[in-house]
C-alpha cells in the first residue's frame, strides 16, 4: 500500500482548512519605487508566542532592479486534490513572484530555509512574450493542471489584449496562452473560478499604458477603464458571457468566489464611480442559465477640504474610498473591504450574500485622516489598508499600505511610507493587534504590498469537496 501522503497543507474542503494549524510565517512582497535597490520578499514572524512576533525575520533580495513586485502566489494548493486532474504529491513549496513592471517571473523555494527563501529560477520577459504573447504579469493562481498567470499587457510592443498564461507545475516553463476564444475580452486583471463547475471569471483594470504612470484623468472621466466581468468555460478555455457593470463603475479589480464548491457566487470590488466617487462591491450569481451581477455594497466618498487633498482629487472636494482589495473568509461568512483612500477597513457579514451587513470598521492611515496605529499613537500614517489577507481560520487579518508605485505617488504625494498591520477578528469584535506593527525601516526602504501566509490563506486556495 502506498504511504506517500499529500502535502499536509492541502485541504479537501474549506471546513478542513478552517480547522488547520495557524500560520507561523508571512511572506510579503516589498518593492523599491525608485528602482535603486532590488525588490525583495520579506519574511515576517506571525506567531504570537514568539519573541520576534511582528518582526521581519527573513529577507530575500531579487537580482535585478525595477521589477515592482505586486501580486504573487503558491505553486500548488488544495486544488491539487481535485478529482479531474489530481496531483496530490506536489508540495506547496515555491512562491511564484511576478515583476509587474519588468515582466520577469521568479520562482522562490521556501522549503529548506523558510526564513531565507532561495530563488531557483527566473523566467525572462521574452519567454512570456514568445510563448504566451503577454507582458506585465499580475496575479498567480495554482490550478489543478497548471499555474494560471494573469497579465495586463500584450507582447512585442502591443498594449493589449491582456489575458492568462499557463505555466507548467513542475518546470515552471510557460506553456502558452490559456484562452482559445477570448470573445470581446480585452482588459485583464484578476482571474478566479468555480472550479467544480468548470467556470472561470476574469475582471478588468486597464492596459499598461493606462496604469503604469498613474491614473489618467481623461481616461477615468471618459469611462475608459475596465467595467465588466467575463465568464469562461474553464475546460474549453472559451469566453461564455460578459456582464457589464456600467461604465460609471471604473476598474473592476479583485474577485473572491465562494469557497464552498457547491456555490456559484462571488464578490467583485469596484474602485470608483465617476458619478459620485463612491466605491462598490458586486455579487455575481446565476440567474437562470445566465450570469448576473448585483451591487450589494456602496461606500460613499467623504467630503474634505480641497486644500488637504492631492491634485488628482482636489477638484472634487471629497475623498473617494478607493476599494482596491477585498477578501472573503474561508467559511464564506466575512467579507473584508479595504478603502485605501479613506484609510478604512470594513468587515461585512455576508452569510446572506445578497444582503451584506456591516459588522466592524477600523481606521488607519488615509489621505486626510492619517490615523495612527495604536502601537505608535503619535505617528501619522500615510497610505491605508490596501492588500488584505485572511488566515485560514478567519481569526487574523493582515493588511499592507502600498497600492502601486505611481498611484501611491498621486494619492499620497508627500510619501506613502511603509507599514503592515494585523487585526483580530471574531464574532464579537474586530480590532488592531497592538503588538503587530512592522513599519518604516523594518522594510529597508521598500513598500510592502501583497502578503502570502505559510501553508495557505483565504485567497490562495480553491476546494473541490464541500
Amino acid at each position: 500500500m502506498a504511504l506517500w501522503k499529500p502535502d499536509p497543507t492541502f485541504y479537501a474542503s474549506p471546513r478542513d482548512a478552517v480547522s488547520a494549524p495557524p500560520e507561523k510565517l508571512a511572506y510579503v512582497a516589498a518593492f523599491d519605487r525608485a528602482a535603486e535597490k532590488p525588490d525583495a520578499i520579506a519574511v515576517l514572524d506571525v506567531d504570537p508566542g514568539s519573541a520576534s512576533y511582528g518582526d521581519v525575520v527573513g529577507w530575500t533580495d531579487l537580482p535585478y532592479l525595477g521589477d515592482e513586485l505586486h501580486h504573487f502566489g503558491w505553486n500548488a494548493c488544495s486544488s491539487a486534490l481535485c478529482p479531474y486532474a489530481p496531483h496530490p504529491h506536489v508540495e506547496r513549496r515555491y512562491l511564484i513572484v511576478p515583476g509587474l513592471r519588468s515582466s520577469r517571473v521568479y520562482v522562490i523555494d521556501t522549503k529548506d530555509k523558510p526564513t531565507a527563501p532561495e530563488i531557483i529560477k527566473v523566467l525572462e520577459p521574452d519567454e512570456l512574450a514568445k510563448r504566451a504573447g503577454y507582458s506585465r504579469p499580475h496575479t498567480v493562481h495554482c490550478g489543478p493542471e497548471g499555474l494560471y498567470l494573469t497579465a495586463l499587457g500584450g507582447a512585442n510592443g502591443e498594449d493589449g489584449p491582456g489575458g492568462i498564461a499557463l505555466l507548467d507545475h513542475t518546470s515552471f516553463d510557460v506553456l502558452g496562452r490559456w484562452e482559445v476564444d477570448r470573445g470581446p475580452q480585452y482588459f485583464a486583471y484578476d482571474a478566479w473560478w468555480h472550479i467544480a463547475h468548470d467556470v472561470l471569471i476574469t475582471s478588468e483594470w486597464g492596459t499598461p499604458s493606462m496604469i503604469e504612470d498613474g491614473v489618467v484623468g481623461e481616461l477615468l472621466l471618459g469611462r475608459k477603464y475596465g467595467h465588466s466581468l467575463h465568464f469562461w468555460d474553464l475546460r474549453k478555455r472559451r469566453h461564455v458571457q460578459e456582464v457589464d457593470l456600467g461604465d460609471e463603475h471604473q476598474m473592476v479589480l479583485e474577485l473572491r468566489p465562494a469557497h464552498d464548491p457547491t456555490k456559484q457566487y462571488g464578490f467583485a470590488g469596484v474602485v470608483v464611480s465617476v458619478e459620485d466617487l463612491s466605491a462598490s462591491v458586486w455579487l455575481w450569481h446565476r440567474d437562470g442559465d445566465r450570469w448576473a451581477a448585483t451591487k450589494v455594497i456602496t461606500i460613499p466618498a467623504e467630503p474634505a477640504d480641497a486644500s488637504r487633498l492631492p491634485e488628482v482629487i482636489a477638484p472634487f472636494g471629497a475623498v473617494p474610498p478607493l476599494v482596491t482589495d477585498i477578501d472573503l473568509s474561508v467559511d464564506d461568512q466575512w467579507l473584508y473591504v479595504s478603502c485605501w483612500g479613506t484609510g478604512e477597513l470594513k468587515r461585512y457579514d455576508v452569510s446572506d450574500p445578497f444582503h451584506p451587513v456591516e459588522a466592524g470598521s477600523v481606521r488607519i492611515g488615509g489621505i486626510v485622516g492619517r490615523t495612527p496605529h495604536p502601537a505608535a499613537p503619535d505617528l501619522p500614517l500615510a497610505g491605508g489598508p490596501q492588500m488584505v489577507e485572511v488566515s485560514r481560520d478567519g481569526k487574523r487579518v493582515y493588511v499592507t499600505n502600498s497600492l502601486y508605485g505611481s498611484w501611491d505617488d498621486q494619492f499620497y504625494p508627500d510619501g506613502v511610507g511603509a507599514w503592515m498591520a494585523k487585526l483580530d477578528s471574531t464574532a464579537d469584535g474586530f480590532a488592531l493587534d497592538e503588538r503587530f506593527f512592522p513599519h518604516g525601516d523594518a522594510f529597508r526602504g521598500r513598500r510592502p504590498h501583497q502578503t502570502r501566509l505559510q501553508g495557505g490563506d483565504a485567497s490562495s486556495d480553491s476546494y473541490c469537496y464541500p
